[in-house]
């Protein structure tokens, strides 16, 4: 394990931030406010009925389980709003790497293959390596 790719920091340190957003303060409409999306009085982060990130992409959207709904319940952030999917992960990332809708409304993006794998760096000497 390193500190420079520590994926259990990463997943703290993402429930923290998550969990500080001041809910109740913000003035949200309500594809913006993800509790009433959940049917939830208070949002948490990284517990067992909790959102759990599972995945973040470059164009700034963050996928999360839903730990209370058996891990077919996956919620979207995108551009302040948020989407729900009744599915499983591996079926999510599938039509997301096919290019459907699933970050929300008109926001597919296709990355067309082949896919690769890189080695990434465990330490600030090292370079990737395809």
């Amino acid at each position: 394990m390193t500190e420079r790719w520590n994926l259990g920091q990463e997943i703290r340190a993402t429930n923290q931030a998550w969990s500080e957003v001041p809910w109740d303060e913000l003035d949200l409409d309500a594809d913006e406010d993800p509790r009433q999306l959940l049917g939830l009085e208070e949002l948490r982060f990284g517990t067992r009925n909790g959102l759990w990130p599972l995945a973040s992409n470059d164009r700034g959207e963050s996928i999360f389980l839903d730990a209370a709904a058996d891990a077919t319940r996956l919620v979207v952030n995108y551009d302040e709003t948020w989407a729900e999917h009744r599915m499983s992960f591996t079926e999510w990332l599938y039509r997301y790497l096919i290019g459907e809708d699933m970050t929300g409304p008109n926001r597919s993006a296709f990355y067309p293959g082949p896919v690769k794998l890189q080695h990434l760096p465990m330490s600030a000497r090292e370079r990737p390596e395809p």
